[in-house]
């Protein structure tokens, strides 16, 4: 009654039914429901003062069960014709919402869900009371746990780039002194995922015990009750910081309640009609919340007491002590080697040794160094790029660096066991810039896979002869077969010792 009482004063003052449900909080099929029998009497708002006296009985006249309890059971018979029914529903885990719903649309049972609950309250109770039991959890020893979770606070206009973009919320509370750490962020990688934890521990000046998170990718990689696998940076943090990692069970956020709850008060409280220039300004702005309002604040689960006040009397001394060296951030990803004996990693490419070609190896970067993984194994490593191809030679087969790895002394080398017109040849071109006409040389080198040395010291002879010793001539020389002209032909080949030359088969062949 006094609800109702409250709803019409409001109706009477002629406030939309808009204004009443942000007011008063309630919904507007709900004022739409009691409203209507005033409207279908031909009563409007703002006629004559408020009587609180005459709208009682108008209450009391539209809605006897405001007043007698036992008049909402008129319409128990008809919800009673399917008594059977919802205990099979019950039996199924259906919700009460979905069996008012059902013998509304299925049944054609016109009763409203408020009927249908006091119907099963009443008819139900042991079973709606075994529902709702659960088992109260004690209280959390100091230190011992942390409990982490992602809440979206909104859009946000980044005047850097005047772009609109989604702003989450980072946040750890400690179970023990409901402590509370916020830090806004706008990406949810792993690599986010990780300073925040980093900047919660600094902010706490300790690190508790256990930590109870959600089973998002960044921290498990698998969910399971009995044994989660732990996402490999995630798991290296814990390491480092000798934290033991508890992800909540799948779809129960009751597992981690603390974190739960302050969610849209920190919506509310902190974001909401503020404007920030940049990130950080945000984040600063964050931690200041958390210690002069958050912290500051009578919280109902500690009977009234602020929360940085048990945290510095109780909490803060059972945390275990930071680590000598800050925790550097990893990042891991999978990749599969190219053809070309290459990872992707972020934007850039590192090679790995060509027996890889195909396979799937893990990149884990730390810092400036990347470190290639296969098999537990450590197959390369390199320094950090953001973009671009990180190659070393070593990991091409051998006859992909052999063109890599002809030197100019080891064409000179290479030149010698030629002929000396070739050594010749070399030098001339590298008295013009050695390491500028190294492909030449290289071109010229390469001649001997296609014809002998004594071909290959001819023809350079000859370009000598005519003045222009380089690759296009030489090669010329090769293909018309001229590296002879105007030189008397070179003597035969003695035949090896056991073997007959080609003047005896003519001599056998005319016998």
């Amino acid at each position: 009654m006094i609800d109702l009482i409250e709803l019409f004063r409001h109706w009477h003052a002629g406030r939309s039914q808009v204004q009443i449900s942000d007011g008063l909080g309630i919904d507007r099929k709900t004022i739409r429901k009691y409203v209507a029998p005033a409207v279908a009497e031909g009563l409007a708002p703002g006629e004559g003062p408020f009587d609180e006296a005459v709208w009682r009985a108008r209450i009391a006249g539209w809605f006897p069960e405001v007043l007698d309890p036992a008049a909402r059971a008129v319409t128990w018979p008809v919800i009673a014709t399917r008594h059977g029914w919802i205990e099979t529903q019950l039996d199924a885990s259906v919700t009460v919402a979905t069996i008012a719903q059902r013998l509304r649309d299925d049944h054609g049972v016109e009763v409203s869900e408020s009927s249908v609950r006091r119907y099963v309250a009443t008819h139900f109770a042991d079973r709606i009371a075994e529902a709702k039991a659960t088992v109260p959890r004690g209280a959390v020893p100091a230190g011992a746990e942390a409990q982490v979770d992602y809440g979206k606070l909104g859009m946000w206009r980044d005047p850097g780039t005047d772009r609109r973009v989604t702003v989450w919320a980072f946040a750890m509370i400690l179970a023990c002194s409901r402590m509370l750490f916020v830090q806004p962020v706008l990406r949810m990688d792993q690599s986010s995922w990780c300073a925040s934890h980093v900047a919660a521990f600094e902010f706490f000046g300790g690190v508790p015990s256990r930590v109870v998170c959600d089973n998002l990718k960044t921290g498990v990689t698998r969910p399971d009750l009995y044994d989660p696998q732990i996402n490999r940076a995630y798991a290296e943090l814990a390491t480092h910081y000798g934290v033991l990692i508890d992800p909540a069970r799948a779809g129960k956020p009751k597992d981690k309640p603390r974190i739960e709850r302050p969610m849209p008060y920190i919506r509310d409280s902190f974001w909401r009609g503020r404007e920030f220039s940049s990130l950080a300004q945000m984040q600063d702005a964050a931690l200041d919340w958390c210690t002069r309002v958050y912290g500051r604040h009578q919280h109902r689960g500690l009977d009234g007491a602020a929360p940085a006040v048990v945290f510095d009397a109780v909490e803060k001394p059972a945390l275990e002590p930071l680590p000598r060296r800050p925790f550097e951030p990893v990042v891991y990803s999978l990749g599969k080697v190219a053809p070309d004996c290459h990872v992707k990693s972020g934007k850039a490419l590192y090679s790995c040794p060509w027996r890889l070609i195909g396979q799937q190896v893990l990149v884990r970067t730390v810092g400036d160094v990347v470190q290639i993984f296969h098999n537990d194994h450590v197959v390369a490593t390199h320094v950090r790029h953001l973009s671009g191809r990180a190659t070393n030679f070593e990991h091409y087969p051998p006859h992909k660096t052999a063109h890599t790895l002809q030197t100019v002394s080891w064409c000179r080398h290479q030149a010698e066991q030629a002929g000396p017109h070739v050594v010749q040849v070399v030098a001339e071109l590298s008295q013009i810039n050695a390491v500028h006409r190294l492909r030449a040389i290289q071109a010229i080198l390469r001649l001997r896979e296609r014809h002998d040395d004594a071909r290959l010291d001819a023809a350079c002879a000859r370009a000598l002869e005519v003045g222009d010793p380089n690759y296009r001539t030489i090669k010329g020389i090769l293909a018309a077969g001229t590296e002879h002209d105007g030189q008397p032909a070179p003597a035969p080949t003695p035949t090896p010792a056991f073997l007959r030359g080609p003047d005896a088969f003519d001599t056998e062949r005319s016998a």
